[in-house]
Parts: structure tokens; C-alpha cells; sequence
């Protein structure tokens, strides 16, 4: 096993305790990979051994165990070889905050982060994603307020919701279709295709207008090349007002949440969160008038979004039902995956 840093040649930030630390200009897998090696190199080989697998929890998958490693940077390597940025820079937080390193060793990781930070993006773990709802809107109370826990006591039937973290390489389909296999108990015999097709069907039937079927059913398309990409996931609940909207105008005559669920969202990182919205007449019109304030509520809620990190993308009722449609859709997924990658 050849080292995978080592090419890269010399760090270009002084690690010298005297001198103030020169701030990174570009976060990537090389810089990032190198300063990973950096912190790590305080620990001796037998330790590092026991601080990847145990302390941080890393897996390894290569055929031959740890201890053929030729040097502590060969090791690490193979723990982290074919990570995005964002896997790198989820274990990067973590060795600055988990593990008891000395300062001197930390001073390019940290400055990476914090260029890291400073790049965009929606900040703040996922707890929970709920989503696809076909019935009734689901009733939460907060189980503990303290924790932010909720729990759905009611219409809990019509809704899906993932409780694990979203990893830092985002919500990809393949760990949607576990995670819907072990919801379902459904047994080692039945494939992921099939199962990918069931829940398939499940979010489907979610789905309100048949411009939103347009735009799911042709990104569904891409599951056929590769499970391992970002799932696209329906109506999902961003904001949640405990009242109905009627029962809310009637004794307020305004709402303090005004689009409480996304048609869709695309989590290509933990923090890389894209919003897709389908517009029909009610976005923008009332008795089949035009209404300003509608429009404006519309606008108003996408500043928000993307002040808070959010990328917001709107597709027009009427353009998803002409005869170039699902390519101009395909087109638009492929270019928004190639600027994600």
C-alpha cells in the first residue's frame, strides 16, 4: 500500500507555535487529507491504530488488517481513500473536538474548517426528516422540549420520518432503500430493486399534482445507473405550525409559518441542501387572479431559505407539460449534479 498524501508535496501552512497560522485559500480532499495526517501524526502507530477504529470509529475496508500499514500516513489513507469534502471535513470537526490533541497539531485543520464554515451551506445537524405525507397532517407534540424531541401522537400513518443522522456525504438513495428494508422488515431474499421499487411507489403516491410526478419520475430514472446518488425526497415538512391554516386565519387571520413543506429536497451533503418547487396557480394566484401578496409570501420565503443556506430551484406548473419536458428535467438535474459533485 503506497501512500496517498505523500505526492502531494509539503504543507503549504506553517505549523510553527511562534508564528500566527496562515490561512488556508482552498478546502479540497488533498488539503484536507493532509491536514487530517497532521493532527493525527501526534499519536504513535499503536495508538493511532486504536484511535481510528475505536475512539472515532472508522471502518476499514481493505482486504489486508491495519497492521500492514507501511507508516501511520498509509494507514489514515486507507481509512479516508475515495472521501468528498464533506465526509473529510465531518471527521475533521470531530478530531478537533473528540480527541485530546494538542493545539500546535491542530492549527491547519482548524483553519480549514473554519474557511470550511465560512463557505456556505446550511448549518446545524439534521435530527429528523418527515416526510412523504398522503393523508391527514400529522399531529407532534414535544416529548421533551428540552432535547427538542417530538413525537407524531397522531395521523403518524401518513407520514414517513427518518430519525438517524444525515451522514456528512448527504441522503443517498441506497441508504434510504436500507433504511426503508428495515423499516418493513422485509426479508434478505426480496433484492434492492425491489425494495427499491416499493418505496418508490410509497413517496410516489405522496405527491400532489402531476407536474410533481413530471420532475420525480424523471430523476427516478437515475436510480437505474447508480442507487449511490442523492435521494430525491418528497413533501417534506420544513416548518411545523401545530394549527390547520384554516383554524389558524380564523383566530389570527395570518400564519407566523407560511410554506411549511417542501414539494422537494435533495441533500447532497449535511449541509448542501437544495429545495425544488413545483408551481401551480395557488402559488401565485386566488379565484384565478393573479394575487400579488401570494407572490409576495412566495418571494419572501425563498430570501429566507437561502439567507439560512438553502439553494431554492422553481419550476413552473406549465413547463412540465410540454412534449420536451422530461429532458429539459433531466437536463437540469444533470447540471445541477455536476455543480454539486
Amino acid at each position: 500500500m503506497s501512500d496517498f498524501f505523500t505526492s502531494f508535496g509539503p504543507s503549504p501552512f506553517n505549523l510553527d507555535v511562534g508564528d500566527a497560522p496562515i490561512p488556508p485559500q482552498k478546502v479540497s480532499v488533498r488539503t484536507l487529507g493532509h491536514a487530517i495526517e497532521e493532527a493525527l501524526m501526534y499519536y504513535t502507530r499503536v495508538a493511532l491504530e486504536t484511535v481510528l477504529a475505536d475512539e472515532l470509529d472508522l471502518d476499514w475496508q481493505q482486504a489486508e488488517p491495519p497492521t500492514t500499514a507501511e507508516s501511520k500516513r498509509t494507514l489514515i489513507a486507507a481509512y479516508i481513500t475515495g472521501w468528498g469534502v464533506p465526509q473529510m471535513a465531518s471527521l475533521a470537526r470531530r478530531i478537533v473536538t473528540e480527541l485530546d490533541i494538542p493545539d500546535v497539531y491542530l492549527t491547519e485543520l482548524t483553519g480549514l474548517l473554519a474557511t470550511y464554515d465560512a463557505g456556505g451551506g446550511v448549518h446545524g445537524a439534521t435530527k429528523y426528516l418527515i416526510f412523504a405525507a398522503n393523508g391527514p397532517k400529522p399531529q407532534i407534540v414535544l416529548r421533551d422540549a428540552m432535547n427538542n424531541d417530538i413525537e407524531i401522537v397522531e395521523n403518524a400513518e401518513y407520514c414517513l420520518v427518518l430519525e438517524d443522522p444525515i451522514p456528512a456525504e448527504g441522503l443517498r438513495f441506497s441508504r434510504l432503500v436500507t433504511w426503508w428494508r428495515e423499516r418493513e422488515q422485509l426479508a434478505d431474499a426480496v433484492t434492492d430493486r425491489q425494495v427499491a421499487l416499493t418505496l418508490h411507489d410509497r413517496l410516489r403516491a405522496s405527491l400532489e399534482s402531476d407536474a410533481e410526478r413530471v420532475v420525480f419520475d424523471t430523476y427516478a430514472t437515475r436510480y437505474k445507473e447508480s442507487f449511490d446518488i442523492p435521494a430525491l425526497v418528497p413533501q417534506v415538512y420544513l416548518h411545523y405550525d401545530p394549527y390547520h391554516q384554516r383554524a389558524r386565519r380564523a383566530s389570527s387571520g395570518t400564519s407566523p409559518l407560511t410554506r411549511q413543506r417542501m414539494d422537494f429536497l435533495l441533500l447532497f451533503s449535511d449541509r448542501r441542501r437544495v429545495v425544488i418547487e413545483v408551481d401551480g396557480k395557488h402559488h401565485y394566484a386566488h379565484n384565478e387572479k393573479a394575487s400579488p401578496e401570494l407572490y409576495a409570501k412566495m418571494v419572501a420565503e425563498d430570501r429566507r431559505l437561502r439567507l439560512a443556506g438553502y439553494e431554492v430551484y422553481r419550476f413552473g406548473g406549465a413547463e412540465l407539460f410540454r412534449e420536451t419536458s422530461k429532458s429539459m428535467v433531466g437536463e437540469f438535474f444533470e447540471e445541477l449534479s455536476a455543480r454539486m459533485s
